[in-house]
């Protein structure tokens, strides 16, 4: 019994092990953040980007905003841990989303090579757990059924009219 339990803290400190390295493995892709960053300006600025991908992004961008928190930020090391995973799962679901000539047109523009780009995105996918990955790949069509039911009510017709009303507060 005892050396069963031992080779179960074995194998778990392995994949800790295993998870560290590949988190220096993507030291090399954080360099590439500036560009990468453009790119996804560039994206988000294209008409042709999907609004529910957009604003999947904008929802990231708030929860990083926001003071609260599924880890606090004040727990040293894990804190900010949540804020990469939320931003690293948003941009790939964006990315994920754009209509692949754009971001073939974009990528041209900006002059990032697709093979590097492809490898860069397989490297930080691998980063993320596969359930993590699956469960968050059904946000886009929530959002999107969200976006039919506030059609379907009128309400955002009626919404845009109050925004677009002389003195609105917006």
């Amino acid at each position: 019994m005892a050396g069963k339990q031992g080779k179960g803290r074995g194998s778990g400190s392995g994949r800790a092990l295993g998870r560290v390295l590949s988190m220096t493995a993507f030291l090399p892709v954080a360099s590439r953040a500036p560009i990468y960053a453009r790119l996804i300006w560039a994206l988000l600025r294209d008409e042709r980007t999907p609004m529910a991908r957009k604003v999947l992004l904008g929802g990231a961008l708030g929860y990083l905003i926001l003071p609260a928190d599924l880890i606090p930020d004040r727990i040293p090391l894990i804190g900010g841990l949540d804020d990469l995973v939320v931003v690293v799962l948003a941009v790939d679901l964006f990315l994920d989303g754009v209509p692949s000539e754009v971001l073939v047109e974009k990528l041209d523009e900006l002059g990032i090579e697709r093979g590097a780009f492809d490898r860069d995105v397989a490297q930080i996918r691998r980063l993320m757990p596969a359930p993590i990955r699956r469960a968050i790949r059904r946000v886009p069509q929530a959002i999107g059924l969200g976006a039919d039911a506030l059609r379907s009510t009128g309400l955002g017709h009626r919404v845009r009219g109050w925004l677009s009303k002389e003195g609105s507060p917006a």
